[in-house]
């Protein structure tokens, strides 16, 4: 039993290895991609918050002001070098395809915020303050930027880590939000009409 003790670092040694190893070989055949990391809110609502408004701090903001449209939920700060690339990408997606876009201004200074705002454009209906981050800690938000797809009744249908940009917006986001579409007329159809 003594002898057995001895090897007990090396079978351990071995075991991080074999799992190091097994790993390894799914990232070099493509089956990891680091941006589709998944969120513990997939197909569950928003989580419950009540945030300032950056363009006005007297307004908090709450999840059913989200409500009602399929939009995109954009995690961003100035001091992120990725948010700095994403984001004519953002104002493209807001202007030239109506797409509606909530900010969710993390771990940043208001007044660095609005100016950055002011001068790139702003994509935003509107940005949330998240200066200490606890939305983004509920969120699961690893770091800036991020961007979740929600539908109209405020479900988290998707999370994507990482710039948005036109091959990531082709790729992963358009085909989800076609069929979130598709199922918010086929509910909409569904439901009795009042009156």
């Amino acid at each position: 039993m003594t002898r057995f003790k001895l090897f007990i670092p090396l079978i351990i040694f071995m075991l991080v290895g074999a799992f190091f190893y097994s790993t390894m070989g799914r990232i070099s055949e493509g089956d990891y991609d680091p941006q589709a990391l998944p969120s513990a809110l997939l197909n569950k609502p928003l989580p419950h918050f009540a945030l300032p408004k950056l363009e006005n701090d007297q307004h908090l903001v709450q999840p059913k002001d989200l409500l009602g449209e399929i939009a995109l939920i954009n995690v961003w700060a100035t001091w992120c070098p990725s948010c700095h690339i994403e984001h004519p990408y953002l104002n493209h997606l807001a202007k030239k395809l109506d797409v509606v876009i909530y900010g969710v201004n993390y771990k940043d200074e208001n007044k660095e915020a609005l100016r950055w705002l002011k001068n790139k454009g702003n994509p935003y209906r509107f940005n949330i303050v998240d200066a200490q981050g606890k939305l983004g800690l509920d969120l699961g938000v690893t770091g800036a930027p991020e961007t979740y797809v929600i539908d109209h009744r405020g479900f988290v249908r998707m999370r994507h880590q990482g710039p948005m940009s036109g091959a990531v917006w082709t790729q992963k986001f358009l085909p989800l939000i076609e069929r979130l579409q598709q199922e918010q007329a086929a509910h909409s159809q569904q439901e009795p009409s009042k009156g």
